[in-house]
Formats: structure tokens, sequence, C-alpha cells
């Protein structure tokens, strides 16, 4: 199982720093174990896979990967949001949100183009960690502006002392989550499960 592969990694390999910053970088976000990657993509699309999704929304760098094995798996593109304007993206017809990362302490415009968002597309949201929400929100924030409908939202690793999945649960918003992971005050690893 997906899970239990994702926690059995963070436990072994994983480290966490002051802030609530976990650092999965050996396998997850900075170097990447593909067979890994690939699990985790078919775990998110099989829990979607009832869902009509026609098209995933990622942000630009970590989340491409889970994203395009999740857009794989469910045979459906795979659009990421930029974190700036680039001049390939032209001036017209572009979707734009503010993103505050939490992990670098900066604030990012997230753009996608019109022309690959379109209002009849069932969008599943993927990226690689939930801890404040704030990229999460500003996609669906592009997925509203396209007029398109929310499918939900697939996360490999989710912070759950951080507020991010509680508010997207109360919105009523599906919310797969591989690994949930909480840490207790004295450093104590634990898990838990929504789903």
């Amino acid at each position: 199982m997906a899970s239990k592969l994702l926690e059995d990694r963070i436990l072994s390999e994983g480290t966490f720093l002051p802030g609530g910053v976990i650092k999965v970088d050996s396998f997850l976000n900075h170097q990447m174990d593909p067979e890994l990657i690939a699990v985790l993509g078919r775990e998110i699309a099989d829990k979607f896979r009832e869902d009509r999704v026609t098209k995933i929304l990622t942000v630009e760098a970590s989340g491409i990967a889970i994203a395009i094995m999740v857009g794989y798996f469910l045979k459906v593109p795979v659009v990421f949001a930029k974190k700036s304007r680039s001049s390939n993206l032209g001036k017209d017809g572009l979707y734009t949100a503010m993103a505050h990362s939490f992990t670098k302490n900066v604030d990012n415009t997230l753009v996608v183009s019109a022309k690959f968002l379109k209002s009849e597309d069932r969008v599943l949201i993927v990226d690689d960690f939930l801890a404040m929400g704030e990229a999460v929100k500003a996609l669906r924030d592009i997925v509203r502006q396209a007029g398109a409908e929310l499918a939900g939202v697939g996360i490999a690793v989710e912070k759950d002392f951080q507020p991010g999945g509680k508010e997207l649960r109360a919105e009523g918003i599906k919310l797969v989550s591989l690994a949930v992971v909480d840490v207790s005050d004295n450093g104590d690893i634990a898990f838990k499960a929504y789903q």
C-alpha cells in the first residue's frame, strides 16, 4: 500500500527540522525515487478514478512528478501553474492567484494559461506537500476563475499539525493525503488516517 510505503520512507529517510519542516529531499522533492513516485501516483489516481477527472493541476516544480504519474494512470493531461509570468505565456487569457510558500517564506504569483483550463473541466489538484494550504487554495482559485469544477485534492504528505488539510476538509473538499504526519512537542512522529 502506497501510504505505508511512504510513511516508512519518511521515518527512515526524512528529517524533521525546527519550524515544522519535514525534509524528504532524498526521495520526494530534490532527488526523486521514480518507483515510489509511480506508486504514489497510482494510489492517488485510484482514489479519484470515479470522479470524472479531465485535468490534473499542480504547481511547478516539486508537484509535477507526482501529478504526471496521476495523469498517466487517469489518462488525462497535467497542467502546471508557473510561479512567474514568462514571455511564452503572452499577456492575455491568463488565470493568476497568489500563494505564500511556507518552506521558502516567499509569495508567488501562480499563472495558468486559459487555453489549458476550460469551464467544462473537472480538475484534480495534486501536490507533494500540504501544510498551510496556500498553494492548494491558490490553485482552487484558478479553477474557479476558469469556471471549472474541482474534483478534489491529492497530496503525498500532509502536515496535520498545520491547518491546511483541516480547512479544506471543513469546506467539504475531497482530500486524499497518502501520509498525514503529526509531530509532538518532543519530536515524536505519528501518522493519522482521514480516509
